[in-house]
């Protein structure tokens, strides 16, 4: 798996937030049997970064706290038959791996919603690239049974990473 991120402004998280997300977006590939390796870019920026990212694809003029931009299609959420038969256009051919898509990443969010929910900012930072993850992986939350679904794949994961509230 390859994780491609960019910082477009300073952390200062106390904890490392590419080995973070890195470990984040393995375990949820093996959690969901995704079976080819992977390609994902991750861009950390701040509220005045994702708000225009927000606005230009979204139409919406507010900094938001995570974006996800998934370059597959699925026919289920988590259902990855049938991703080779599209291979030209779903795999990087320097590479060989799928390209699952983006994760836009509010830091200043991060902190903010770190501290509003009390917990700790590797929690919410972890949450946000799982969160992601989830969406790159056909999973959406419009409707109660379908963030039900979501909200569940988050708690399990979170947990059985020992990243807890």
């Amino acid at each position: 798996m390859s994780l491609y991120m960019e910082e477009e402004v300073t952390t200062d998280f106390p904890f490392d937030a590419e080995d973070t997300a890195k470990r984040v977006t393995d375990f949820a590939l093996e959690h969901e049997g995704f079976p080819f390796e992977a390609e994902i870019n991750l861009t950390l920026t701040d509220n005045d970064g994702i708000r225009a990212v927000n606005q230009a694809h979204r139409g919406i003029d507010a900094p938001t706290d995570v974006l996800s931009f998934p370059l597959l299609s699925y026919e289920t959420p988590g259902d990855f038959s049938g991703l080779e038969d599209d291979y030209s256009d779903n795999f990087n051919p320097d590479t060989g791996e799928i390209m699952l898509g983006d994760i836009i990443i509010s830091v200043d969010k991060v902190k903010e919603q770190a501290e509003s929910y009390g917990h700790s900012m590797l929690r919410e930072f972890a949450f946000l690239v799982l969160h992601s993850m989830l969406h790159l992986f056909g999973y959406d939350h419009m409707t109660e049974a379908e963030a039900a679904v979501m909200e569940e794949k988050q708690r399990e994961i979170l947990n059985e990473l020992g990243i807890l509230r």
